[in-house]
């Protein structure tokens, strides 16, 4: 992998919100995490958290929400400035604000593109909107300048995860392949017990990443 030079990662807080019943964590907190990598190519978004208005969501996870937008702003990134997504998954937590960025190439795994077409998969009108432009691909993909999509199958068939040559040196955005901080340590039994999950957490690990990011988890590792 090539140099990152200037290339910074930003997280970006977008929720808190409650496990529902069901859940195996059902009654805890919980966090969304989106991811900005800023480098002089423009700004790349690792998912877009829980959007707006679905009464479903609203009253099942009552989440509080920023707007993806502000959060760039406060970060001080130009929302103008994102030229590409890429999403862990297409769950709704994963992708409901990328309405705000209609015409903006959405890298997914074409596993999952399909998968998200399937009824009751993800919120419809989050994933299929006026300016919503899919760019699918098939495994690891090369974003140029040492940003790498990673194909980590294991949450849903077509997880994919980052790694990023940045300031910090290599970073790793998980996604849900490994959920926790805890789970990296080895502190906490893995979320998801299937061959492909525990192969594609073991991928991660044995890039001894410089800082490991979460979608779900305030802490970071190492």
């Amino acid at each position: 992998m090539s140099s990152g030079g200037e290339t910074r990662v930003i997280p970006l807080r977008l929720a808190a919100f409650a496990y529902p019943e069901g859940h195996p964590l059902a009654g805890q907190a919980g966090v969304v995490y989106a991811y900005a990598i800023v480098s002089g190519r423009g700004t790349i978004l690792y998912d877009t958290g829980i959007g707006f208005g679905n009464d479903w969501v609203d009253r099942t996870l009552r989440p509080n929400t920023r707007d993806v937008r502000e959060a760039l702003l406060e970060a001080g990134i130009s929302p103008s400035t994102v030229t590409r997504i890429v999403h862990s998954h297409l769950h709704f937590d994963h992708c409901g604000q990328d309405r705000s960025f209609p015409g903006v190439p959405i890298f997914v795994q074409r596993s999952e593109k399909k998968a998200a077409m399937e009824p009751g998969y993800t919120i419809n009108a989050w994933v299929d909107f006026p300016g919503a432009r899919y760019e699918l691909v098939d495994g690891d993909h090369d974003l140029g300048a040492g940003i790498w999509i990673l194909d980590t199958p294991g949450h849903t068939l077509g997880h994919q995860s980052m790694t990023i040559e940045s300031t910090e040196g290599l970073v790793v955005l998980a996604g849900h392949a490994i959920f926790s901080a805890a789970e990296y340590r080895g502190e906490a039994p893995p979320a998801e017990s299937s061959e492909p999950a525990r192969a594609s957490g073991e991928r991660l690990r044995a890039l001894h990443p410089a800082r490991v990011y979460f979608s779900h988890d305030d802490a970071t590792c190492p």
